[in-house]
């Protein structure tokens, strides 16, 4: 099972989020206990007041070279594993797939 998967509104990611890191980089893909597969990304920011979810949404728009208007956080505000809404775009899909390259 892929870390993502598409919607009417766009792309759901699965992230698995380590804070506190020497830099913010994608790990690679992490499979929990149920066997769901979740894209590991480790931030520098630290876990208080929505920092590292901020710093998250940035990274992934930076490396996606999307707005940052266009990432949302949809689950998991205050948890490790978290579930971002990226809206479509023509090309979304192939950026998304060369995530983990």
């Amino acid at each position: 099972m892929a870390f993502y998967q598409t919607t009417q509104k766009g792309y759901v990611l699965r992230v698995r989020l380590t804070p506190n890191s020497s830099c913010s980089q994608i790990v690679g893909e992490f499979v929990d206990e149920n066997g769901d597969s979740w894209l590991k990304i480790s931030v520098k920011a630290a876990p208080e007041k929505g920092k590292a979810n901020k710093e998250l949404l940035a990274f992934l728009a930076k490396t996606l070279k999307v707005a940052k208007s266009s990432i949302e956080l949809i689950g998991g505000q205050t948890d490790r594993y978290k579930k971002i809404m990226i809206e479509n775009t023509s090309d979304m899909a192939q950026k998304i797939e060369g995530l983990l390259k």
